[in-house]
């Protein structure tokens, strides 16, 4: 199974309650925090909509 490394980069201040709500599933608290997810359909839709305010690493498992 493939993961996903995301780190948020940007604040989530000034930006509409949608944004937030979708960094928040994605289990994002505080800048610069980051979590491992596992790669679905569902979180690459998730991370299309706030692409701006998050950093993208894949994760080789061995």
């Amino acid at each position: 199974m493939k993961k996903l490394k995301i780190t948020q980069i940007k604040s989530t201040i000034h930006r509409p309650s949608k944004q937030k709500k979708t960094v928040q599933a994605l289990g994002l608290k505080k800048l610069n925090q980051s979590v491992e997810v596992v790669d679905t359909p569902q979180i690459h839709g998730m991370i299309e909509k706030v692409k701006h305010l998050i950093k993208i690493e894949e994760i080789d498992n061995i």
